[in-house]
């Protein structure tokens, strides 16, 4: 009898033991961190070089790394201080660094930031196409092969698995993209950008949240991909969750492809107020419910 009395009370506190870690990991998720998943090409990937002033920013501001850069020394999976580069280990400075900046300064200080930013210089937007992106990788040229190695040759799937490493910390809040210049001209690209957020959300088992898709460089800037605005600005009518980020007065590159370090600083600060407007209205409606 007294064995079996033994047993029995090994057993029931090993299913308290079972029910109390299995709660402390449900609610090991912190609310009050935002995170914010990161697309696109060159220019969200960084083309400038970040300069003193670039590498200052609110520890409230984090980045998870999504490639290993032992130079930098910061491994795959891990949270560091959001400091450029964001994207891979030799990029450089990116809207997304002072999004973040803007962020953490626009909202309070119990809140934080973090960004995972996958994105390849020079490509398509079939690239983040799970069902036909190998076929694209396929006729690309090596150089832009040998940067989708980068991702184990799957930069969306990466993109993936880094965003549900990520929701175990914390929350997703949004959507970041540019990409349009290497698809000009291309009047299906909303449709396809639609394709990209749509799997997002299904992969992710997330409800929808804001998509905010910057323009490339403009026509005030001599921008060679400027004719794309007019597409970008259709991805609303297609995705409702969609926002446009003018790029109107945001310096480019000698070469009018890429912003300048400026530019990148104020193309990152408006994608940074128009998320703070979007979650400001969020905030309101679940009060008022």
């Amino acid at each position: 009898m007294k064995a079996w009395l033994k047993q029995n009370i090994q057993l029931t506190l090993l299913a308290f033991a079972s029910l109390f870690f299995a709660n402390s990991n449900a609610y090991s998720q912190d609310k009050n961190f935002y995170i914010f998943l990161c697309l696109g090409q060159s220019n969200m990937e960084g083309n400038a070089k970040f300069e003193a002033q670039d590498t200052v920013a609110d520890q409230r501001f984090r980045v998870l790394q999504a490639v290993d850069c032992p130079d930098l020394g910061r491994s795959m999976g891990n949270w560091y201080a959001a400091v450029p580069p964001l994207c891979r280990c030799r990029t450089g400075l990116t809207p997304v660094d002072y999004f973040g900046r803007t962020m953490t300064a626009g909202l309070p200080a119990d809140i934080k930031i973090g960004v995972i930013n996958v994105s390849v210089g020079g490509c398509k937007i079939e690239l983040f196409d799970k069902s036909n992106y190998q076929s694209y990788v396929s006729t690309s040229p090596d150089w832009l092969k040998n940067m989708v190695k980068e991702y184990d040759g799957n930069p969306y799937g990466r993109l993936v698995e880094m965003a549900k490493a990520a929701m175990k910390d914390g929350v997703i809040k949004g959507v970041l993209l540019h990409q349009g210049e290497s698809n000009t001209g291309d009047i299906a690209w909303p449709q396809k950008v639609k394709t990209v957020y749509g799997n997002l959300l299904k992969d992710l088992g997330i409800d929808p949240v804001p998509l905010l898709a910057g323009e490339v460089v403009g026509e005030d800037q001599g921008g060679k991909c400027a004719s794309m605005n007019k597409i970008i600005a259709t991805l609303p009518a297609v995705l409702p969750n969609a926002y446009v980020i003018s790029s109107a007065g945001c310096l480019a590159a000698p070469d009018n492809l890429h912003f300048n370090a400026a530019g990148y600083r104020q193309l990152g600060k408006r994608y940074g107020e128009k998320m703070l407007s979007l979650i400001t209205e969020e905030n309101k409606s679940k009060k008022s419910k």
